[in-house]
């Protein structure tokens, strides 16, 4: 999560409908969005937001599908709510004991 990149991909993808209208090959909101519209939403290859991508998969925060030849993200909102939660208590945890 220290990443303004990851972070800002979190952003749009909270609201693809949004960002990501144009895309044409599958509805962004209900699909997820194809990896090269986050690339170029970013400003960076492919490559580059390949790896940002799949930190924040691995972490849990985004599913990915393939679809004939493109890959969509989608946010996985149960999973980013228990990080917060988490990190709430965690935080809370800390403040007390410290």
């Amino acid at each position: 999560m220290a990443s303004a990149p990851r972070l800002k991909v979190l952003k749009l993808l909270a609201e693809p409908e949004k960002h990501f209208a144009d895309q044409w090959s599958a509805d962004p909101a209900d699909f997820g969005v194809c990896m090269t519209l986050i690339a170029e939403a970013l400003g960076v290859s492919q490559p580059t937001v390949s790896r940002h991508l799949d930190i924040l998969r691995q972490a849990g925060f985004i599913t990915v599908q393939r679809h004939l030849k493109w890959s969509y993200c989608r946010r996985d909102e149960t999973a980013i709510a228990e990080y917060l939660d988490w990190l709430a208590r965690e935080l809370s945890a800390n403040r007390a004991a410290g």
